[in-house]
């Protein structure tokens, strides 16, 4: 009776995207608790996290226009080295590419801290790029805001940890006197004109609506009143986040978004996911934030970044031509061009089979696969790799690949032009035949390794007094 009670007073009113009445949920205040709710019961610690359901659902709902954003300078940087300043102008460069004449990689975060993050900043700034756009990162402390003043930033992402791990256990604050103190610079940065990007870190393990839905409601008065856009970034920092429906919230991503743009009022094109990979759901938890109402995704090149990692930048590329059914601009052959720098340039080692960008994604090497790849491709091939990736497909050798399979190793892994490619009359085809036939006749059941492959190639070449090839 109570609950029915509830209602009596709520006014109804048009729900304009699915036509149908609504009673207006309640205001959610602040719950400015005494002692910090951990949520233990899904968060043991001593025990390994627990995914519990109440199978509540929400409705898709993806914006009509959904894009990328990126922090390879940032949270990118939290677990390498820290690049050069020409690295990152170079880098920047390659996104700038990447994204299209439309934007799709939208903005890109940089630290402001030392000299060279300022340089490096500086000179992004001086190549007058509108996409992606150059914005920092700071702490909510108005000794971080001096620096984006100075600098000139029109955007700065703020960080405003949510979760009471956080706010009691780390900042030695209560739930109101934390809010307070993330609305005083969120304040400040808006008087100087500065749009505020809000970094809802550890949202999985957040009070939603005790603390962040209100949270979200005061950000949303300041934007009325300064009419300055601010953005609010949900951070899944610990990679806790799970797309399945029903789950329960703060684990819910789709619940999250749910609550902050229907409860929140936060628009589509506010709202950003930032997602980390330590339950291996990265990918699909960012994917999941687009399709219930996220307009952009942060992402990191080659989903490098703090413990496991960043949603990789690469991936969500071919998550939005899957979803989208186009690349709207976007060149994906960059992608290409970035692995091959981070390799040669930056001497970061790029794992084999990482999808798109890894030595072997397109390799088949088990020898039944090795035949169908030859006679069609399509077969063993998850796109046409040549034409988005410049990655043509690679068969690896084994006894079955025969002399035509070998030059056709050749010539891809060398990337061989029409009028230098072999064929398996060559001489060069038929040593490293020989040698491969021993191998097996020797009981070997491995396929051969590039690195073997390109030893014997290059023997066969000194053998032939030919010219050796390179890759």
């Amino acid at each position: 009776m109570a609950e029915n009670n509830y209602f009596l007073d709520r006014p109804v009113s048009l729900n304009v995207k699915n036509n149908l009445l609504e009673i207006e949920e309640h205001m959610y205040i602040l719950d400015d608790v005494k002692k910090p709710n951990v949520f233990r019961n899904m968060f043991p610690y001593s025990e390994v996290p627990k995914i519990p359901f109440n199978d509540r659902t929400v409705p898709h709902n993806m914006p009509r226009n959904i894009w990328i954003t990126d922090t390879t300078f940032r949270d990118g940087q939290q677990s390498r080295a820290p690049y050069t300043t020409e690295q990152i102008v170079k880098i920047y460069d390659y996104l700038h590419r990447l994204g299209g004449p439309k934007g799709m990689i939208r903005a890109s975060e940089f630290f402001l801290y030392s000299k060279k993050d300022r340089d490096a900043v500086y000179k992004c700034m001086e190549k007058g790029y509108e996409f992606p756009e150059v914005t920092s990162w700071i702490r909510a402390s108005k000794e971080d805001f001096k620096l984006v003043k100075e600098i000139g930033m029109k955007e700065t992402g703020i960080l405003v940890s949510c979760s009471d791990y956080h706010i009691f256990l780390k900042l030695k604050m209560t739930r109101k006197q934390a809010m307070e103190h993330y609305l005083s610079v969120v304040r400040d940065c808006l008087e100087e004109g500065i749009s505020v990007r809000c970094h809802l870190e550890d949202i999985t393990r957040a009070d939603i609506y005790g603390y962040v839905v209100p949270f979200c409601l005061e950000l949303m008065k300041l934007m009325k009143e300064y009419q300055i856009p601010v953005k609010v970034r949900a951070c899944d920092t610990m990679g806790y986040g799970v797309n399945y429906p029903g789950a329960v919230i703060p684990r819910s991503v789709q619940g999250i978004i749910y609550a902050l743009h229907t409860h929140a009022g936060v628009p589509h094109e506010l709202l950003e996911w930032h997602g980390h990979n330590d339950f291996y759901k990265s990918v699909v938890n960012s994917t999941t934030a687009w399709l219930y109402g996220c307009s952009g995704v942060n992402t990191s090149l080659f989903g490098i970044g703090e413990r496991t990692g960043n949603t990789p930048l690469e991936a969500m590329v071919f998550e939005y031509a899957q979803l989208k059914g186009e690349l709207n601009g976007m060149d994906t052959t960059v992608i290409t061009e970035l692995a091959e720098y981070y390799e040669k340039e930056i001497g970061y080692h790029i794992p084999e089979r990482t999808p798109f960008v890894g030595k072997n994604f397109n390799v088949t090497r088990a020898g039944i696969h090795a035949d169908g790849l030859l006679k069609n491709e399509e077969i063993y091939n998850i796109f046409d790799t040549e034409k988005f990736l410049n990655r043509p497909v690679l068969c690896a050798v084994s006894n079955t690949s025969g002399l035509a399979g070998i030059a056709h190793w050749i010539n891809t892994y060398f990337g061989l032009t029409q009028e230098q490619q072999l064929d398996k009359t060559s001489p060069i085809v038929t040593e490293v035949k020989k040698w491969v036939d021993q191998q097996y006749a020797d009981g070997r059941v491995t396929v051969m390794t590039d690195r073997e492959l390109v030893e014997q190639i290059d023997d066969a070449c000194r053998q032939l007094n030919m010219p050796q090839f390179r890759a």
